[in-house]
């Protein structure tokens, strides 16, 4: 990775591990003479304890010992490599024990009788192996918390793209900025119980609040009216699912995309008695199919100038009563048994004051 670790040995801790003291003593002194701190431990309990006590940076450890071998203490470490190298010390040539001491982390192998050279050679490239895993993985922690970052901005972005879409049509329809939020809250939440993907999460959330964007093209005189619509306005009323679909064909966002089948597809019924294509189960999309559903419960459970609250039971009641006729039964079923969730979701998110009052 063209980088040069430098190991201090003033700054390392060193655990020392073997059954015999006087290899102990003879390893003690190599180490400490070259500047190494270093504690001992008789066998694989005490150098766990140990090891409980006060961390090393290196572990030097004899294979056979009574009881726990040394390979037992590298299983042991092994959640904790590379934060604790290993440096393996056997009487024995045994290879096939000294490869399964390195595939189980061990960072060198040592043989007896050694040389104070060879141990502090193999001590040496343990830790700057140790310091160049460590800096590896803490790379990998900084990407990901880039990447994590960007994608965030990525999503704040979108959220803010459909969000100014949409404004020019709150202010015509006495919809609240907080209704669309939590259309888009509702949705992703359906879309995550769905099972599906992060990115088609994070795109339904920005574009189901894009599904009435149509009513932009419906005029004030039928937008804001205080009665009953006639035939002839329903007519045009309905017609903004149409002009939404249009607003946002053509994209090559994902997004806008999944937005463009919302905004004509939400006023579609499961029993085909919707508008405006008259599309019936699953033909009808199933982002329009979660954002019908969830635009109805939030409607019905918001206060609107021109109406008050419901009650949840009331609320409920609709739902089901809905179920095979308006909405995707399978999708009601799953809101239902998730309730809470979007109960918090509406709780959390309040409409604010300034919503529903008009801005001169």
């Amino acid at each position: 990775m063209g980088e040069d670790f430098q190991v201090v040995p003033q700054q390392i801790r060193v655990l020392i591990v073997d059954d015999v003291p006087i290899i102990r003593l003879s390893l003690q002194r190599i180490l400490a003479k070259a500047g190494y701190h270093c504690r001992e431990a008789e066998d694989v309990p005490q150098a766990l304890k140990a090891l409980e006590e006060e961390a090393a940076e290196l572990v030097l450890c004899d294979i056979q010992m009574p009881g726990a071998s040394g390979l037992d203490l590298v299983k042991a470490l092994q959640p904790r490599i590379p934060d604790t190298s290993v440096v393996m010390v056997s009487s024995t040539e045994d290879a096939e024990t000294a490869i399964e001491c390195l595939q189980q982390g061990a960072f060198g192998y040592v043989l007896k009788p050694f040389q104070p050279r060879e141990i502090l050679v193999q001590v040496n490239g343990a830790l700057r192996r140790r310091m160049l895993e460590i800096s590896f993985r803490d790379r990998e922690a900084q990407l990901a918390r880039k990447v994590r970052e960007q994608t965030e901005e990525i999503r704040n972005s979108r959220e803010e793209v459909a969000l100014r879409l949409i404004a020019a049509s709150e202010h015509r329809d006495h919809e609240t900025g907080s209704h669309v939020r939590r259309i888009g809250l509702y949705a992703a939440e359906m879309a995550d119980l769905l099972g599906w993907g992060q990115e088609r999460i994070d795109a339904i959330r920005s574009a189901a609040p894009m599904h009435d964007i149509g009513k932009i093209g419906v005029p004030d005189a039928i937008l804001q009216k205080p009665g009953a619509l006639t035939d002839e306005e329903w007519v045009t009323m309905r017609r903004h699912t149409s002009m939404g679909a249009t607003i946002l064909k053509g994209s090559a966002v994902p997004f806008i995309q999944m937005g463009a089948r919302i905004a004509i597809g939400h006023h579609e019924k499961w029993d085909g008695t919707g508008y405006p294509k008259g599309l019936a189960g699953e033909a009808i999309p199933i982002e329009a199919r979660i954002t019908t559903l969830v635009d109805v419960f939030d409607a019905a459970s918001s206060r609107r100038h021109y109406k008050e609250s419901w009650p949840e039971g009331q609320v409920i009641e609709l739902i089901e009563k809905g179920s095979g006729v308006h909405f995707d039964p399978r999708l009601v079923a799953l809101f239902l048994a998730n309730l809470d969730r979007f109960r918090k979701i509406l709780t959390d998110n309040p409409d604010e004051a300034e919503d529903e009052t008009d801005e001169l």
